[in-house]
């Protein structure tokens, strides 16, 4: 009876065009800003911030980027994990080759540096599709892996192979405490977020939708497929390299291009997939189940061992997880393809007609 739309009428264009045009949703978002920003810092445990929310936002923004160019656009890629790598590196090296570098500075021109290479290895969307263009965005993953680990400039002639940052600061504020690294990358996410929001409802991203739902078409009708798919792969790469910058910088702290593979490229297209595909609140859904599943396994599974009597191994958890994970997958996409954001829209639908939905 809460959720209603009665007597909330729209008197301009202004009023009609809003993210959140019920007054519900305005208040629940609200709400659920007061909460990230005070009740969490406030109530949650330093285990939470390292093993849970820090990756969650940080993985947030980086399925928003990928969402941009496979759900709004309709481009493949498997090279997300690269793109996230250059961003990563890329502020690495602005961070220490140019003397008094500001952190924002660093993750931006990273940032904008993977969406560089977004443009480069994006190129073939324009004459392949399908298969064939996640081939193309593959090879860049081995491409980037390959030249992180060999090519010595990039990690500073580190021995190692591994790079590391510390003494994190904006504007003087230290970035060290979980709290403090939580707080910068909820700032960083609720900015992106909002900014790709306005962007999927503006022009450019009637034409990038366009382009996905009929490219044919979209040309007929004065859209140039060029411009449409170029720009969908530099925004897309230039938010996965600032989430992979905020990764190895804010998470991390000491990287290697391990922390980079293709399983994360997958991990961010399972996201996306399971979340919703061309939804941001779905980018939200597909990175928080990827987070938390594992960890909620994890911890689950032994329980449930002793509760029956028996002695499960880490081995044995290990492959439960990945058995589970994996058929919560197919289920997903069996029950609802269009991912728990359409599992979400259909709730609230029913919600604004009970107790008579249909």
């Amino acid at each position: 009876m809460i959720y209603r739309e009665n007597g909330q009428f729209k008197t301009s264009y202004a009023a009609d065009q809003q993210i959140f045009p019920i007054v519900q949703d305005r208040w629940a978002m609200l709400l659920l800003l007061v909460v990230a920003f005070v009740g969490v810092p406030l109530l949650s445990s330093e285990y939470l911030f390292r093993a849970i929310f820090i990756p969650f936002l940080i993985l947030s923004l980086a399925a928003i980027g990928v969402n941009l160019l496979v759900g709004y656009c309709g481009q493949i890629t498997l090279g997300a994990g690269a793109f996230m790598a250059v961003g990563a590196y890329a502020a690495y090296n602005f961070s220490i080759r140019i003397d008094g570098m500001p952190l924002l500075g660093a993750l931006l021109l990273g940032g904008l540096s993977a969406a560089a290479m977004g443009i480069v290895f994006g190129a073939p969307s324009l004459r392949v599709r399908g298969l064939y263009l996640a081939m193309a965005t593959l090879a860049a993953q081995f491409f980037w892996d390959w030249a992180f680990l060999r090519i010595k400039w990039f990690t500073n002639d580190a021995p190692s192979g591994s790079v590391s940052i510390s003494h994190l600061q904006v504007m003087g504020w230290p970035i060290e405490s979980p709290v403090e690294k939580y707080l910068f990358c909820l700032t960083l996410l609720a900015v992106f977020a909002l900014a790709a929001k306005n962007l999927t409802r503006s022009s450019i991203g009637r034409q990038w939708m366009a382009i996905r739902d009929m490219d044919v078409a979209a040309e007929v009708i004065g859209i140039r497929p060029m411009f449409a798919k170029l720009s969908a792969f530099a925004v897309s790469s230039f938010y996965v390299g600032v989430a992979g910058a905020l990764w190895g910088f804010v998470h991390l702290s000491s990287w290697e291009p391990a922390a980079f593979s293709v399983d994360r490229s997958f991990q961010l297209l399972f996201m996306v997939i399971i979340g919703g595909m061309g939804s941001i609140m779905g980018s939200f859904f597909g990175a928080a189940f990827i987070v938390v599943l594992p960890i909620f396994l994890n911890q689950m599974l032994p329980w449930l061992g002793e509760l029956v009597g028996l002695s499960i191994s880490t081995a044995a958890v290990s492959h439960a997880e990945f058995m589970i994970f994996g058929a919560l997958i197919v289920f997903f996409l069996i029950v609802e393809p269009h991912g728990i954001a359409r599992l979400w829209s259909t709730g609230k639908e029913k919600l604004r007609l009970w107790p008579f939905p249909h």
